[in-house]
């Protein structure tokens, strides 16, 4: 069975559509996810270092994933999407956006993995170091517009390409996918802006204010 991933949504959809660069915008089925959580699983990066997907697992736990399909228009994360631990929690390194390179630039104590990374070698590893892919927010979808415990994530490249193949999608490097996750919030009910799983990973990020200043 063919599946329009560009038939009209409920209100959360089409807001998620409206945003600049996505070119598509679909909710996933409990088929598709239970694949990316399998492949998920086996990803790691070099040197055969653990890759945990956080955000992904995250998302598995709530009522109602969308898939985002988009394009570099699309605005960048409002945090890290990747970040290097010890095995005691300790953040070793973290990704750098263009807009947050400026943080780094006269620091003599980081080291440049690359243009995007950059590790914090005053902390040390314990040898069971680990990339976290953590929860990300997203800000567009909130309790104002029926949304609560909203999280977002990066699937893994194989995933990426999973799910477009599952939807009938071309696999197009210059589009790149990105999920939200979400639990329906009923009308007038209280919740808070901010997920309490994204609240640990601005925690986090004060950790490394402190590392850096």
């Amino acid at each position: 069975m063919t599946i329009d991933v560009d038939a009209p949504g409920d209100a959360q959809l089409e807001i998620v559509r409206a945003l600049r660069g996505v070119v598509h915008a679909f909710y996933l089925d409990r088929e598709i996810l239970e694949q990316v959580r399998e492949e998920e699983a086996k990803v790691r990066a070099m040197g055969n270092i653990e890759v945990n997907n956080v955000g992904f697992t995250e998302a598995l736990k709530r009522e109602c994933v969308i898939c985002i399909v988009k394009d570099p228009r699309f605005r960048p994360p409002p945090e890290p999407t990747v970040i290097l631990e010890s095995g005691d929690g300790q953040i070793i390194g973290e990704e750098v956006f263009p807009f947050t390179a400026h943080k780094y630039a006269d620091k003599q104590d980081v080291v440049w993995l690359s243009d995007g990374f950059v590790m914090f070698p005053t902390v040390k590893a314990d040898g069971g170091e680990s990339f976290i892919m953590p929860p990300v927010s997203f800000p567009e979808l909130k309790p104002a517009n029926g949304c609560k415990d909203v999280v977002s994530c990066s699937p893994a490249p194989t995933c990426d390409l999973m799910i477009r193949k599952h939807y009938g999608l071309e696999d197009n490097p210059k589009l790149a996918s990105v999920l939200v996750a979400f639990n329906r919030a009923a009308p007038g009910e209280d919740a808070p802006d901010l997920d309490p799983q994204i609240a640990k990973v601005k925690e986090k990020e004060a950790q490394i204010e402190k590392l850096i200043n």
